[in-house]
C-alpha cells in the first residue's frame, strides 16, 4: 500500500511538473559586468511575470565572438532563439538568408501587440528594411555626444554653461583654452570611424555610401571622400599639428578618455552610454554636455546623429512554441517601465517614445544633467536617407581601414584627399567581395 501511495505521489508530481513545465528560450548575448547583471535581472522579471516561458540568458563574450558563436551554432543546428548582434553586423545578418526571422514577421505571425510607430525613428530606422519593416529588436543603443570640462572653460574666460556648437567654435574655444594655460589640449575623441566618419556624415546630411548607405542592397559602395569630408580630415590634421586636437588611438579610441579625465584635454566626443563612466572618472571637475559640433556652412546641418550598440535577432529553425515566447518577451522588453529602467541604469537610449516620456514624467532628465542630450540629438530632425544609419557588409574590416587611413593622414604620409580616396577604394574592394558572396 505504501509503495502504491509512493508511486501515485511520484506520478502526480510528474504530471504536475509536466503541466507546470515552461518552454525554454535561449538568448545569447555580449553583456558582461554590471550590464550583464542588469540584463539577467530584466530576464528574471519576465520569467516571473508569466508561467509559460523561461528565457535563459548566456554570455558569449564580445560582440564579434557572440555573432561568430551563433553562426557556428546555426550551422550545427544548435542555434539559440535570440542572439544579440552589434549594429555593424546588421548587413551580415541580413545576408544570411533563411537564418533569421524578421521581427515584424515574428510579431505578426504570433499576433503580438506591436506598433512600429511607437519606436524612436532614429533608433529603429537603423534596423528596418527599405519598406520600413523592423528586422531586429533594438536593445542597447547609444549615440556620440560632447563632454566638456566646465572648470577649464571658466579658467579660459569662456562661459561654462555654453558648449561649442560649431567646428569653428571648437577651434576658437580650444585656442583660448590653450593660450590661457587652462589645459594643454582643446579636444580629443573616441571612435574615429563611428564619430568622425559615420556620425559626421549623418550629422551633416551627407551620404556615407550609395544605395541609401547600403540599405538598398549589397551593390552599395562608399562615398566618404567628398569635399565636406575632405575639409574635416584636413582640419583634424591641422588641429593635431597645432596641438588643438589629440588622437585617442584606433577602434574605440581607448587613449582618449584618460586625456579628458586628467584635464589634459578640455573636451571629448564619446558615446552617450559612457556618461556614467565619465561621471565616475571626472570627480575633480564639473562636467558639461553638448551636442556634436557641425560646420555651419554645410546645408542641412545639423541633421540627426546615428546610433551604435546592438539589437536582438531571432534565428530560424526553432520550435513554434519558442517563437510565441520570443514575441511575448519582446513585448515585455519594449514596455515603457522596462525600457525606462534599462535606459536610466545603463545610459543607453530608450527605444520608444513612451519610455522617453516616462523618464520626463519621473523627472529623471532634470535630476540627471546630460542624460537627455543624446536623445535630443537623434530626434533633432526626421532621419533622411543619409542619416538613417548604414548597412554595409564586411563593415568591421572597413572600420579597421578607416583607422589605418586616418593614421596615415596624421603621420603626413597622405593628405586628406589621398587618405579618403584610399579608404573608399579599399573599402569598396571589401564591399565588392561581400556582394559576390551574397549572390
Amino acid at each position: 500500500m505504501l509503495r502504491l501511495c509512493t508511486a501515485s505521489a511520484v506520478a502526480l508530481a510528474a504530471s504536475l511538473s509536466a503541466a507546470n513545465a515552461k518552454t525554454d528560450i535561449q538568448w545569447w548575448h555580449a553583456m558582461g559586468g554590471e550590464l550583464g547583471s542588469k540584463l539577467e535581472e530584466i530576464v528574471q522579471g519576465f520569467n516571473e511575470s508569466q508561467g509559460e516561458y523561461n528565457v535563459i540568458p548566456s554570455y558569449k563574450g564580445t560582440y564579434p565572438e557572440t555573432m561568430t558563436a551563433a553562426i557556428a551554432a546555426f550551422r550545427a543546428k544548435e542555434q539559440p532563439a535570440i542572439v544579440q548582434v552589434f549594429e555593424v553586423g546588421t548587413g551580415t545578418m541580413m545576408a544570411a538568408e533563411g537564418a533569421i526571422v524578421p521581427v515584424h514577421q515574428l510579431m505578426e505571425e504570433q499576433g503580438a501587440e506591436f506598433d512600429p510607430t511607437a519606436f524612436l525613428p532614429a533608433v529603429v530606422g537603423y534596423y528596418t528594411d527599405t519598406d520600413g519593416n523592423m528586422l531586429s529588436m533594438p536593445f542597447n543603443s547609444s549615440t556620440p555626444i560632447l563632454y566638456y570640462n566646465k572648470d577649464v572653460f571658466e579658467k579660459a574666460g569662456l562661459d561654462p554653461e555654453t558648449p561649442p556648437k560649431t567646428w569653428g567654435e571648437m577651434e576658437e574655444f580650444s585656442n583660448k583654452i590653450i593660450e590661457s594655460g587652462a589645459a594643454s589640449c582643446g579636444f580629443t575623441t573616441g571612435w574615429i570611424s563611428w564619430i568622425q566618419v559615420e556620425n559626421f556624415n549623418a550629422w551633416h546630411n551627407q551620404p556615407i555610401g550609395t544605395e541609401q548607405n547600403g540599405f538598398g542592397g549589397p551593390q552599395a559602395r562608399l562615398s566618404v571622400n567628398g569635399p565636406v569630408q575632405v575639409k574635416h580630415w584636413e582640419n583634424l590634421k591641422k588641429w593635431a599639428d597645432e596641438g588643438i586636437f589629440e588622437y585617442g588611438g584606433p577602434v574605440g579610441g581607448d587613449d582618449a578618455p584618460p586625456k579628458f579625465y586628467s584635464q589634459e584635454c578640455a573636451m571629448i566626443m564619446n558615446s552617450s552610454a559612457s556618461r556614467a563612466g565619465v561621471i565616475a572618472n571626472a570627480k575633480d571637475f564639473e562636467l558639461g554636455y553638448g551636442m556634436l559640433p557641425y560646420y555651419d556652412d554645410v546645408e542641412g546641418a545639423p541633421q540627426n546623429s546615428i546610433i551604435g550598440g546592438a539589437t536582438l535577432w531571432v534565428l530560424s529553425g526553432r520550435p513554434d512554441e519558442e517563437y510565441a515566447g520570443v514575441a511575448e518577451f519582446f513585448e515585455y522588453l519594449s514596455s515603457p517601465e522596462v525600457q525606462a529602467d534599462w535606459h536610466q541604469f545603463s545610459g543607453y537610449l530608450p527605444i520608444t517614445q513612451a519610455a522617453y516620456d516616462l523618464g520626463k514624467e519621473q523627472g529623471y532628465y532634470e535630476e540627471n544633467p546630460g542624460s537627455e542630450v543624446g536623445l535630443q540629438q537623434i530626434t533633432l530632425n526626421e532621419p533622411t536617407e543619409n542619416s538613417k544609419g548604414l548597412r554595409f557588409g564586411n563593415y568591421v574590416q572597413i572600420r579597421g581601414i578607416i583607422d589605418e587611413e586616418f593614421e596615415q593622414l596624421l603621420s603626413g604620409d597622405k593628405d586628406a584627399q589621398g587618405a579618403l580616396d584610399s579608404l573608399v577604394e579599399r573599402g569598396n574592394a571589401l564591399l565588392e567581395e561581400f556582394e559576390g558572396q551574397s549572390q
